[in-house]
């Protein structure tokens, strides 16, 4: 098993995937952090990704380097929490995100974290590979 948050630091943007009804739905993504087997993102209440995880927190979340070696993608459930901690953070870490939101006490910034289930890898060396966290 590769470090999931090692390679998530390095190639941070990505592709999650969700369910919206029983068709899938993809969008660009950025991680933020992680802790343990808690990979942690961001977004608003106002938009249909917080909606479509609320419905169906089953997610992936893949990205890759440039050279495509390794591929990584993370599987679980979405858990949505309130923690003025892990925001003040997300903000700090992310002027980006930090000038969308302004400030941890938004109501419409929304922090959640994948409970990683399953690490899927691929690489030209060693092909395909699947682990359990």
């Amino acid at each position: 098993m590769i470090d999931f948050a090692a390679t998530l630091k390095v190639t941070p943007n990505g592709v999650l995937a969700t369910a919206d009804g029983n068709k899938l739905k993809t969008r660009v993504f950025q991680y933020l952090f992680s802790d343990g087997s808690k990979v942690y993102f961001c977004t608003s209440s106002e938009k249909m990704v917080y909606a479509q995880l609320k419905a169906n927190p089953n997610v992936s979340f893949c990205t890759y380097p440039q050279d495509f070696d390794p591929v990584l993608s993370v599987n679980g459930k979405a858990v949505f929490v309130e923690d003025a901690v892990l925001k003040a953070r997300a903000l700090d870490e992310n002027p980006s995100i930090k000038g969308i939101y302004k400030t941890p006490d938004n109501p419409i910034f929304k922090i959640f974290y994948i409970d990683v289930e399953e690490e899927e890898t691929f690489s030209f060396a060693e092909g395909p590979k699947t682990y359990t966290v």
